[in-house]
């Protein structure tokens, strides 16, 4: 910024006179004269020696016209010597040269001040960065004006511009430029986003940023949820995976278990007389049914006491051998297993119970119709085990004073895992 009667130079930087004279339309009126001045203007009567219009005869207010052209007379020739006007002198051609008053130290102006030298005269001035008020030369403070984006720092006659962290002086040396840090050197481990001053870093999936703002470390997914995979989780570099227990495989779903049944895919070890029974992990290889003494087999599941032999006396009537599966920790109370009657005999009623194997009291029958039952599980059984049942149908005829009984011999298989 310039001060009143000067204007910047963009080239230069410096600020420059301003010629009122030349600039304002008829700065001085009536008889007057404009007379630049560095920073101003004087309007001086055109008779005042001291100052002459440069644009105008020096001497036309001094000797009269030259008279029309006519015959000359032969007068002896008088030579008259020539005067320069105010603030010039001659030289050895003898023409009036202005006097430098400022070369030659014969100005009046204040130490703090400068001499400018001008046409006929001189002007007081300040340096760049001084402004006069009242004959003296003060300091500008430009960080009063705003000169700097940022960071001002006022010296005598100048000032000095600096930049908030984060940001570079540009070559004006006065605005102030964001520094992509990002660029310049990645501060962060992972991902580096640029902000206005400064920067912020952000991990990748399956990191999470340390208290430090700039590192990042793995995020262990498995200690978040218990319910990320059916079976285990795994935690690995920015990520984690499920596993399967042996006997299972892993499903599209990346995290479920699904039982392989070897029975179907053939891929067991059990001989040609025993049977490949399926459980959830594994498979069971079952031996054909053998009836003991003093049953005979039926079919290949069925025995029978007959009622003629003595020793059946207080033998059930017929054991059914029957095998089942169940998956470890199965939700309680829970309905596993059915029985009922196949024939209904007219005045006869049935009796369902438990008549061996339920020492912990994890099972009870519950009667649901005349000839069915249900057998229910009260408390969760945890595999591997094997439970086995006999499954007792009392049947008591008051008509003909008849009571007898069949079982069931049920096998839980019951699986390690619970899917």
């Amino acid at each position: 910024q310039c001060t009143n009667g000067f204007d910047l130079d963009r080239a230069s930087g410096q600020c420059l006179d301003i010629d009122e004279c030349r600039t304002i339309p008829e700065a001085c009126r009536g008889d007057m004269v404009c007379v630049n001045q560095n920073g101003g203007y004087l309007c001086v009567p055109r008779t005042n020696p001291v100052y002459r219009s440069p644009y105008r005869n020096p001497y036309s207010n001094i000797y009269p016209p030259p008279p029309a052209p006519g015959p000359v007379p032969n007068y002896p020739t008088v030579t008259r010597p020539l005067i320069c006007r105010f603030g010039f002198q001659l030289d050895e051609n003898n023409q009036c040269v202005d006097v430098d008053e400022c070369a030659s130290d014969s100005h009046q102006c204040n130490p703090t001040q400068i001499c400018i030298n001008t046409e006929g005269g001189y002007t007081c001035s300040c340096t760049e960065g001084y402004w006069l008020l009242e004959g003296q030369c003060l300091d500008i403070d430009e960080c009063r004006y705003g000169y700097c984006q940022q960071l001002c720092a006022n010296v005598p006659g100048s000032y000095s511009c600096t930049c908030n962290p984060g940001f570079t002086l540009n070559d004006d040396g006065r605005s102030c430029q964001d520094v992509n840090e990002c660029t310049s050197e990645n501060p962060c481990t992972q991902t580096c986003v640029n902000t206005y001053g400064s920067f912020l870093c952000r991990c990748e999936p399956g990191y999470e940023l340390e208290a430090d703002g700039v590192n990042c470390s793995d995020m262990d997914e498995c200690s978040f949820s218990e319910f990320l995979c059916q079976h285990e989780c795994v935690n690995g570099p920015g990520s984690y995976y499920c596993i399967c227990p042996s006997g299972y495989n892993l499903l599209d779903d990346s995290r479920s278990c699904q039982d392989i049944n070897e029975c179907e895919t053939r891929n067991f070890t059990c001989t040609a007389q025993q049977t490949c029974f399926n459980i959830p992990g594994e498979y069971k290889c079952l031996d054909p049914v053998r009836c003991e003494d003093p049953y005979i087999q039926i079919n290949e599941n069925r025995c029978m006491c007959p009622a003629e032999n003595p020793g059946c006396r207080d033998q059930p009537f017929t054991i059914l051998y029957r095998v089942m599966d169940m998956v470890s920790g199965r939700s309680v109370p829970s309905d596993i297993f059915q029985m009922q009657a196949t024939t209904r005999y007219p005045g006869a009623y049935y009796i369902f119970q438990i008549k061996s194997g339920n020492e912990g009291r994890e099972f009870y029958m519950r009667q649901t119709g005349p000839i069915s039952a249900t057998l229910v599980m009260t408390r969760p059984v945890k595999g591997p085990r094997t439970v086995e049942l006999d499954l007792e149908m009392i049947t008591v005829n008051t008509v003909i004073n008849f009571r007898g009984s069949s079982v069931i011999r049920l096998r839980i298989f019951v699986s390690q895992h619970s899917f």
